[in-house]
């Protein structure tokens, strides 16, 4: 394929969704993926999360520059490269946000992206398997099919039960009327298997015979005066050019669009002087208001053998293993993060601001180092850290990664926070529901009580949930740091779009697969321009 009408770079959580909305409404869609194929056991099957994000064959491998208020630590950065994108290789988990996220972006200049205006696209994306019936704020019958964890460990049940004793709220449903409280966590797997973007999407788009992905890397957007045409790749040891008739849209992480961006001359002037490329629109939100989630992991010795640990050994593994090859089944078909909790740092907080993932072993989420011995853990951080960082161009080499900054900690109000997180987080494994199951603390550890000791720990042991945003914020067309309208066309030239999590003017509570997609789902009604969805005031 030479041309056609959109050219979208990512087959990731946004571009399998758009480019499948594109192909329904009749339109070719040409589709650049570096990475290759996701099938295999490894990203297919849940239980296996912790592999594909440490695969080179799956992830583009990015890391941090030193991070000066962590020690200097250089913290991993995944990001997709394969089909499905990071859809492929994330943790499954899936939250929408919190209403009041999406009230903010209206409020920061992001007109028709309030709450009422995003639901109706969270409700036509997905097909909805949870509760006890349906709801108004679920979908029926969208592509992307949401489920619920068995919860057969009796762990899962009682973190639930130690957050109500704690005294905050249950919610039967986190996505729905009311994300503040604990209760059962929601995940993108469906028949035992990872329900990816691509598996959603991109196969489906793929047999309307409008679709072609093409293997390639990406290396700028190429103009005819100030209109983008198409997208210059190398493919096949080839530099060549796929051209666009309509619109070139870039789908290609908060990491890869703003590199793109930068290395096309939108960017910041300066900058992009420095490194000898032309300036076609001087936008310096490009690349600027990186956000991320930072989480620890408070750990706990059980007291019972009722954990993961027993699987984890070689034959455990592999029982677990044959069984999901064979049945799609067992502890494979889970990505054991199957309750949650949301809650408010203290009563001068509007909404949730501490999210949870609980989860029945003592680990790391690499999977690289689990406790000797039976355990358990809660990922646990602040939502919406007040630091921001950047993502810059390291050279004019399109092959070249960019060098990503994220500037983690260098607000105050972080520490507070994330101080606030392992104390409360005390509070509720305190409770009568572990009294059955809970040991010593591993982690921080029973000593580690005072300020300058929890933030000791937070400086050595915090690392990313891998929530990257923010670096082509959506804004009014007038604001000069905003990189895209609110329809996400990029301010300054004609034919270019955004549409993945670049375009967060800020980081949503919790993961951020969900959002990622609705990006998509939404950019596609503004690009057909045959009207939007109309608002759902719920």
């Amino acid at each position: 394929m030479a041309e056609a009408d959109y050219v979208i770079v990512g087959a990731g959580s946004a571009g399998c969704a758009l480019a499948y909305r594109l192909v329904q409404a009749g339109r070719s869609v040409a589709l650049i993926e570096f990475g290759g194929t996701d099938y295999g056991p490894f990203i297919q099957m849940p239980g296996a999360l912790s592999y594909p994000m440490n695969m080179a064959r799956y992830d583009w491998g990015f890391s941090s520059e030193p991070e000066p208020h962590l020690g200097n630590r250089r913290l991993a950065t995944p990001r997709g490269k394969v089909l499905g994108g990071s859809s492929s290789i994330n943790g499954m988990v899936f939250v929408r946000g919190n209403r009041a996220d999406f009230d903010h972006w209206a409020d920061s200049g992001a007109e028709g992206w309030d709450y009422a205006h995003v639901l109706p696209y969270f409700k036509r994306m997905e097909t909805w398997h949870g509760g006890n019936g349906p709801s108004d704020y679920r979908g029926t019958d969208g592509p992307l099919h949401v489920t619920r964890g068995p919860r057969k460990n009796p762990l899962f049940d009682a973190f639930i039960s130690a957050g109500e004793q704690a005294g905050y709220p249950l919610t039967p449903d986190y996505n729905g009327a009311e994300q503040e409280g604990f209760g059962p966590m929601e995940a993108t797997i469906w028949n035992g298997r990872r329900w990816s973007a691509a598996n959603a999407y991109l196969r489906p788009a793929m047999r309307s015979g409008r679709l072609q992905v093409i293997t390639g890397f990406a290396r700028r957007v190429v103009f005819d005066g100030d209109r983008a045409v198409g997208v210059e790749l190398t493919r096949r040891r080839r530099t060549e050019v796929i051209r666009a008739r309509a619109e070139v849209i870039l789908s290609a992480s908060s990491i890869n669009t703003p590199k793109l961006l930068m290395l096309s001359g939108i960017g910041p002037a300066e900058h992009l002087k420095d490194h000898g490329i032309a300036l076609r629109a001087d936008r310096p939100g490009v690349g600027a208001n990186l956000q991320d989630h930072l989480e620890i992991y408070m750990q706990y010795r059980a007291t019972k053998p009722v954990t993961l640990f027993s699987y984890y050994n070689f034959f455990g593994k592999g029982r677990v293993g044959a069984e999901w090859l064979l049945r799609r089944t067992g502890l494979g078909a889970s990505n054991q993060f199957e309750s949650c909790g949301f809650i408010r740092s203290s009563d001068k907080v509007d909404y949730p601001d501490i999210q949870y993932h609980f989860l029945p072993l003592a680990v790391r989420y690499d999977g690289k180092a689990a406790a000797e011995g039976h355990g358990f853990q809660a990922h646990v951080g602040p939502m919406r850290s007040k630091s921001r960082g950047t993502v810059r161009l390291a050279s004019g080499d399109p092959e070249t990664a960019p060098e990503i900054r994220f500037n983690y900690m260098s607000h105050p109000d972080d520490w507070t926070e994330f101080r606030a997180c392992v104390r409360l987080t005390r509070e509720i494994f305190g409770q009568s529901a572990f009294d059955d199951y809970r040991g010593d603390e591993i982690q921080p550890g029973a000593a580690v009580t005072t300020d300058a000791q929890i933030d000791a720990f937070i400086r050595e042991h915090a690392e990313s949930a891998y929530h990257p945003c923010g670096t082509a914020r959506v804004g009014a067309a007038d604001d000069p740091d905003a990189v895209v309208d609110p329809e996400l066309r990029v301010i300054g030239v004609k034919g270019l779009r955004v549409a993945d999590s670049s375009i967060f003017p800020r980081i949503t509570n919790g993961n951020l697969n969900a959002p990622s997609i609705m990006s998509g789902e939404k950019a596609a009604d503004h690009i057909l321009g045959q009207g939007m969805l109309a608002p759902s005031n719920l």
